[in-house]
């Protein structure tokens, strides 16, 4: 199953991503809530596999699959290679820090480029939807905690990030988190272990990494960060970025204003974001 939202701002509705289409699932269930955190708590993904109905070609915006999510997680470090470009080690467990709500993104919008920081840079993940509350979860029992998965790029303001010390300013920017473009259920993506993923700048590749280098895994992140901080359904955790992302590189590589983006997953499908200075720029 891959959930969607679709909609101008403010009036997303959800939808299922099919191969004839898209389905509006209000025309369907009129009380259907918006997918956050009520969607999962009201068990609507289960209710909705196995739905047989008719899509359509989908005309409207494409909005991130999940809405008011209560924190978005990100590890830092968790491909070698990247760690390695980085010239760090690999950190002895998981390295955690979180984006805020205002950066989350649509899959196909502008991303609004910060006044207070340059060296922006690219980070594609494969980000992590929790579906069931948790506290304290088992890695034998963690993955029966997700929802879904999906992409993200985990824009960064490098000048902020390292002026800073720390990297909640530079993560956190409005529009860093570009989400979508469909929040795709595990028994579509097998092993989520398992998947190539790329970033591509102006078409030119950019990432190319592969989840099975991850040095932690999803099962060893979700009983981690849950040791002490409950996990809520519509929460996301994004898994880390692989090698290549721009600031590392000789000479380094930034966005500048009208680049485009493209991060890809195996199974999920594309995000693409033009970088603007202001969003009306971006249409």
């Amino acid at each position: 199953m891959k959930l969607i939202r679709f909609g101008a701002r403010g009036e997303e509705r959800p939808g299922l991503w099919q191969a004839d289409g898209v389905v509006d699932l209000r025309d369907l269930f009129p009380e259907i809530p918006d997918i956050d955190g009520s969607f999962f708590e009201q068990g609507w993904p289960a209710r909705l596999a196995g739905l047989q109905a008719s899509g359509r070609p989908l005309q409207a915006r494409w909005a991130a699959p999940l809405t008011r999510p209560s924190k978005i997680i990100c590890l830092g470090k968790n491909y070698m290679e990247h760690a390695k470009e980085g010239g760090f080690e690999a950190p002895p467990s998981p390295l955690i820090f979180c984006k805020t709500p205002n950066t989350l993104n649509g899959p196909f919008d502008p991303v609004l480029l910060p006044q207070s920081s340059g060296q922006v840079d690219w980070e594609v993940e494969l980000a992590v939807v929790i579906g069931k509350a948790g506290k304290r979860i088992p890695k034998e029992k963690a993955l029966a905690h997700v929802a879904g998965v999906t992409v993200m790029n985990d824009v960064s303001g490098r000048q902020a990030q390292f002026a800073d010390s720390q990297w909640f300013r530079g993560k956190s920017f409005d529009t860093f988190a570009p989400l979508g473009p469909a929040l795709v259920t595990l028994d579509e993506i097998g092993d989520p272990h398992n998947l190539r993923l790329t970033a591509k700048l102006n078409g030119q590749l950019m990432q190319d990494g592969h989840t099975r280098d991850l040095i932690f895994d999803l099962p060893t992140l979700i009983a981690n960060i849950s040791e002490d901080i409950t996990l809520c359904p519509g929460d996301v955790i994004s898994t880390g970025t692989p090698a290549g992302v721009g600031i590392f590189r000789h000479p380094p590589i930034v966005i500048q204003e009208g680049d485009e983006v493209e991060c890809w997953i195996e199974k999920i499908g594309s995000i693409r974001n033009r970088f603007v200075r202001s969003v009306e720029d971006g249409g």
